[in-house]
């Protein structure tokens, strides 16, 4: 359509211009004393030739006067182009790790103008992974003064990242606080928080922190299980100078938290405060919480030995317990050194005799060969009692050989 279009518009230009031409149609100019006679024809030629000349002048002077204009716009364009590419390359070089040239492809970006606020973040970030706090700091100021809208949220996870890797728990906090605020709470800030409430001991932050992350899928199980055992170490040992509170925080676990190794932990630091009923309830409770005996902890059944009765109640309980363990693992050597220290303390002496005896047929150590030796004495079986002194000076030597 639009070519017959055309087709018709040079037939009607191709017609008028043979009507013009077989026009014999004079033009008289007249200008004393000059007088010029020509052809009507001509002379359309002749303005036609003239405003074409005039349109030609005006446009290759107006190309002149605008051309300041375009090289200063080229060079703009050429300068921005530079400044995406540094971009560009500086986002490159910071995932492959290459800090020093990713800060200064960054600075190139931002010399050129070219996504300053972006460019400030890079060179922010590639110092912050050099440890270079100073030009952290400088960097970020950049990014506020460029964009402080837009780049808030980046500035202040870059300064809390900064502020964990120098010690700065509490600035940290800061940081993230403020993060929170404008975006709630996600996943990248969630860690960070957690690394920052561990440095500061925060032990309801950190598991609260560890809920919320587990939850979200931010953290594998077997991770958050690790950090939250040490968080709980980190609790008992907060709680250690208070029998009372050390307590109740370990009876408040739920029962899948409170593992054998946390159960020894609590049980130590109650017997150094002269707590030992309650330490021996919670190993009583670690032991039977176990899947058979073999997996008992070595630590527990030999603390369980040196914890003493409260006055005016008996080890017998204790015994029972243990003989209770004995049958599923006979040969148990620490397990029967601490049946032998409870009856010694029972004032039970054969079966005191028979139990460390039993150990030390199964395994011989230092602690069953001095625990018999003093019973020994005690009998006042003299030559006894300093054989197996002599054997635990032995052991005790070998050992530490």
């Amino acid at each position: 359509m639009r070519s017959l279009i055309w087709l018709l518009v040079v037939v009607v230009l191709a017609v008028a211009a043979s009507l013009l031409a077989h026009n014999n149609g004079l033009v008289l100019l007249f200008l004393p004393p000059w007088r010029v006679e020509i052809s009507l024809t001509f002379l359309i030629v002749l303005l036609l030739l003239a405003f074409a000349l005039a349109y030609g002048l005006t446009r290759a002077l107006g190309f002149a006067l605008a051309l300041p204009a375009k090289a200063y716009a080229y060079r703009q364009e050429h300068k921005q182009e530079e400044g995406r590419a540094a971009v560009e390359e500086a986002i490159r070089l910071l995932f492959a790790g290459r800090y020093g040239h990713a800060l200064r492809a960054a600075e190139s970006a931002w010399r050129a103008g070219q996504l300053a606020a972006t460019a400030a973040l890079i060179a922010a970030r590639a110092a912050q992974r050099m440890r270079k706090a100073e030009d952290v700091t400088f960097w970020l100021e950049r990014a506020k003064a460029a964009d402080a809208e837009k780049t808030a949220v980046a500035v202040h996870m870059i300064g809390a990242e900064t502020a964990l890797e120098t010690g700065d728990e509490r600035a940290a906090l800061t940081h993230l606080e403020e993060v929170r605020r404008r975006q709630g709470r996600h996943i990248a800030p969630l860690r960070l928080e957690l690394r920052a409430r561990q440095g500061t001991g925060d032990v309801a932050g950190v598991l609260r922190l560890l809920r919320q992350l587990e939850k979200r899928g931010g953290m594998s199980a077997e991770v958050a299980w690790e950090i939250r055992r040490k968080t709980h170490q980190q609790a008992l040992t907060q709680r250690q100078s208070s029998a009372g509170e050390l307590l109740a925080y370990f009876t408040a676990l739920p029962k899948n938290e409170q593992t054998p190794p946390l159960a020894l932990s609590a049980a130590r630091k109650l017997h150094r405060t002269g707590e030992d009923d309650a330490a021996a309830e919670i190993v009583e409770n670690a032991i039977a919480d176990l899947r058979d005996a073999d997996d008992a902890l070595p630590g527990l059944v030999e603390l369980y030995g040196q914890l003493a009765a409260t006055p005016g109640r008996t080890l017998t309980a204790r015994i029972a317990h243990a003989e209770a363990w004995l049958a599923a693992c006979p040969r148990d050597a620490r397990l029967l050194l601490a049946l032998g220290r409870l009856c010694v303390r029972q004032q039970l002496w054969g079966k005191a005799k028979n139990y460390l005896e039993a150990s030390l047929s199964v395994s011989a150590s230092h602690d069953a060969h001095f625990a018999l030796a003093c019973l020994l004495d005690a009998l006042e079986e003299t030559d006894a009692a300093n054989r197996h002194f002599r054997l635990a000076a032995s052991v005790g030597e070998g050992a530490s050989s």
